[in-house]
């Protein structure tokens, strides 16, 4: 999984439905003012529920 930190508004609808708890809401900000998600790349299991929630296409679903 893949993220475009420089579209996220940190709205935090991928941080709620993560089920691995894999997201959280950083102290980074991105150009736009926002905090941006960090993803934990130990704990994903590549569900893309994230992906799928994501009202502005942060996160990009890559194949190994």
């Amino acid at each position: 999984m893949t993220q475009n930190h420089e579209l996220c508004k940190g709205c935090g609808y991928c941080i709620l439905q993560c089920p691995k708890d894999a997201l959280s809401l950083s102290s980074t900000v991105n150009r736009k003012g926002y905090n941006v998600v960090d993803l934990d790349q130990e704990k994903c299991i590549l569900c893309a529920i994230c992906y799928t929630v994501c009202p502005d296409s942060v996160f990009e679903r890559v194949e190994a």
